[in-house]
Formats: C-alpha cells, structure tokens, sequence
C-alpha cells in the first residue's frame, strides 16, 4: 500500500507540474522536469522493475515530444552501453571457467575470516586501479563479478548484511574516492574539457591529486568502510570453492581469459597514448570471447545471462541526464542557484561553503557530469563576487559532483549495485548518510585544506 500511495502521489506532482509550468518553466521543462521525478521516485522507491520505469520513462519522453528520439535513447549508442556488455560478458567468462571462484578462494584464504579486512581491501583495491584505469564504469565492470564470487565464497547469501556491505565496498569504491584523481571519472574528464574551452586553462595532475586526494579520496574511502562495517556489521564463513561443485576446472580456459584481460587492461591504461576509447577495448576483449571454438562463452550461456533489463535500465539512466540537459533544466537551476547564492569578498567561509552548495545541488538536477558543463560558464562571474581565484571557483566543482547524495546521480554507481544483485534501497541509505558525513565533516576539513595550501 505504501508503494501505491508513493506511486499516486508522484503522477499527481508530475502531472501538476507538466500542466501548471511553475518556477517559470517552458513546457518541455515543466514536462521533462515531471518525468525526471517520476523515474527518480520510481526507482528510489522500486514501484515497478527498474528497467519497466526506464522503459515507460523513454517512451513518454517521447510520446510527449519532450527530446527528440536521438537524445531519449542515445544511451544505447553510447560507449558506457558497450562497456557494460563488454563487462557482462566478462563476468560470463569468469564464471565459465571458474577463475572468479579461485581467485575469490585465494583472496578470501588472505582476509582470514577477517570482515574488516576483507571491506577494507575492497574499496582500497578499487581505489588503487582508480589510479591506472581511467573509466569508473570499467572499473566496476570489471571488478564486481569477481567481487560476488568473492562473496559467495565468504559464506555471504543474497540479501545478507556482507554481501550488501562487498557490494556497496566495490560500487562505491570504484567511482567515488576516485573523483579526487584528474582522469578517472567522467565529470573529471568533462571538467577538465569545459575550462580549457572556455577558460583556456589546464589544472595539472599533480595539483588536482594534492588538493583533493587526501579529504576527498583517502579519507573518503575510510569513511565509506567504517560505514559499511558500522551498518552492515557479519562474518565471513568460508566455503568449499565453487567450481568443485558447480564448474568444471577449466585450466586452460583460464589462462587464455587472463591473457585476454591482462591485453584489455594494457590497452586501458595505455589510452592516452592510442585514443582509443575504454568502451571499445572491452568490446573487442568480448567479442573475441564470444568467438564459436576459440572463445570462452558459447551460445547458451549467453542467451541465459545476458542481462538485458540492465541494458534498459541504464539506457534509461543516460536518458535522464540527456533529458536534464537538453531541456534546460540543469541549466536553469544554476541560473537561479548563481543569483541566489550570497558570495562577497573576505568572507572566505562562506564562500567556499556556497560556492560548494550549489555545485552538489546542480549534480541533483543534472546528475555528476553534468555538474561542469553547467556551471563552468560562470565561473568567472562567481570569481568576481566571491574574490576567489577563476581556478579556486572551478575546483569547487569537485566537491559537488564527488558528493552523492543519491544513487541516480551517477550511472557508475547504479550500474554497479545492479550488476551485484543487491537492492538498490541499500545505495539510497548509504548516499544519504555518507552524503551528510561529506557535507558535515569531510568538506569542513577541505577548507582547512585548501585554506593551508593557500588556495583560498
């Protein structure tokens, strides 16, 4: 009954909200803007399947000639669609010769029963890839199949307070201490393209990594173990491997995958050398997988694992920050955001504390990277008012869109938790508070930061 009345009450805002255009918005605003809350509440609340929401969310996009049909499914011709194939594929290959379960035996023979450790490895393994392999979703792609099996190793079921805490360990490990490292997200690479477009400035590595790693990266990635370990407290109990039971021993097979993957990741890690996007090196890895008599993954396993609802769900996901920018939505927002936040010079504090604000609540409304492509372009005219340096008011930005405050901001994230098999309602709880510890604790102690590194 809760799920029908949330259910009721979000079309009657939506629908208000597509009829009455309030805040001064343009029809197509007024209707994406209700479409927009209809798919998040949908998907916070799992009133429907969440690849059914993305679904009805794309056609009436559509029906209601909200975005023309090349930005409604763009993201099914997007490099992130193909880089989660690639990685479906993947997780089939790894269970198909049982290398996930051995190294989920060898692994979890190293955390010794330990649950602390075993969390702890996790979100640091992640984070230290951060550093080599430049795509988030990559990263979880790659990761989160091996981290399951790592868990069903451990003894932890489905539902379970430790599968919930490996699968939010990989999830959040991956993308969010990684912000504070210039090229391994997306809003990084976004941010990094829009000031030296507009503003014809290049913020080095170097520079990036000292100002934000050690509050935004490592201490965020103890925050998020000691959180996980505070909320989704268990102990391993280890079990018999799986390919004993389950899985033939494919020895051979083994070896040809990490020879596979080992190719794919040098070419990741070599990209700034070639070009060549993350997403079509997994593609050819998979698709040489997928080769009948040399590959590693036949028809049948194939046609029963591909997940195509997460195909849905994430084309519905990119679909909605498309949506949030092409009608103007986001942009919007930080039009109304950039006069109502009050910025004088010498008050240092106050500043910095509203300049971050509105960057974490433009990434509600236009999710992560949408975060620079919106407010780059005033980024001077905030520098004027507040009397921060133009770069000082640009690596604000950072703060914003490292913080999430809910799961549907950040398709890396979503995707993750859905490859894990876990509910999504875990993700929600666990952005909201450690989303408030970041606004509460950690972005205090960033000012301190900056204010001892002279930026401010």
């Amino acid at each position: 009954m809760p799920k029908r009345i949330t259910a009721f009450l979000t079309l009657l805002i939506a629908a208000a909200f597509a009829l009455f255009q309030p805040l001064g918005l343009s029809s197509e605003q007024a209707l994406g803007a209700g479409l927009v809350m209809f798919a998040i509440v949908f998907w916070a609340a799992a009133i429907l399947p969440d690849h059914l929401t993305a679904l009805i969310f794309m056609l009436a996009a559509i029906l209601f000639s909200v975005a023309p049909a090349e930005v409604v499914f763009a993201g099914f011709s997007s490099a992130a669609m193909w880089l989660i194939f690639s990685g479906l594929v993947f997780g089939m290959a790894i269970g198909a010769t049982g290398l996930g379960d051995r190294i989920a035996v060898t692994l979890s023979q190293r955390v010794g029963g330990s649950y602390p450790r075993l969390i702890a490895g996790i979100v640091f393994t992640a984070v230290a890839i951060g550093f080599v392999m430049p795509s988030s979703m990559g990263r979880a792609v790659l990761l989160v199949p091996i981290i399951m099996a790592i868990a069903d190793r451990c003894g932890f079921a489905p539902g379970s307070k430790g599968r919930i805490g490996a699968a939010l360990a990989v999830a959040f490990g991956c993308h969010v201490p990684t912000f504070a490292i210039l090229p391994a997200n997306v809003p990084n690479m976004v941010f990094i393209g829009s000031v030296e477009t507009i503003y014809d400035l290049t913020p080095g590595y170097a520079e990036y990594l000292l100002l934000h790693f050690p509050v935004l990266g490592l201490l965020k990635a103890f925050m998020i173990v000691g959180l996980i370990l505070l909320l989704f407290p268990d102990k391993p109990t280890p079990q018999p491997a799986l390919t004993n039971e389950n899985t033939p021993i494919n020895t051979a097979g083994q070896r040809k995958l990490i020879i596979v993957l080992s190719i794919a990741l040098g070419f990741w890690l070599t990209d700034a050398i070639h070009h060549i996007s993350p997403a079509w090196i997994g593609m050819t890895a998979a698709l040489f997988l997928l080769l009948p008599g040399v590959g590693l993954v036949d028809g049948k396993t194939f046609n029963a694992k591909m997940n195509f609802n997460l195909m849905a769900f994430l084309a519905g996901i990119l679909a909605l920050g498309a949506i949030i920018n092409t009608t103007g939505l986001g942009e919007t927002l930080a039009h109304a955001l950039n006069r109502w936040i009050p910025l004088a010079p010498g008050e240092t504090f106050s500043n910095f504390s509203a300049l971050t604000g509105t960057s974490i609540l433009t990434a509600l409304s236009a999710t992560l990277p949408g975060v620079p492509a919106v407010l780059t372009p005033f980024a001077q005219q905030m520098a004027d008012s507040s009397g921060f340096t133009l770069l000082a008011v640009l690596m604000t930005q950072v703060l914003g869109f490292s913080t999430v405050l809910l799961p549907y901001q950040s398709a890396p994230l979503m995707v993750g938790m859905q490859m894990s098999g876990e509910a999504l309602r875990h993700a929600i709880k666990f952005c909201l508070i450690s989303g408030g510890l970041t606004i509460l604790i950690l972005l205090p102690l960033d000012y301190l930061w900056w204010r001892l590194l002279g930026w401010i």
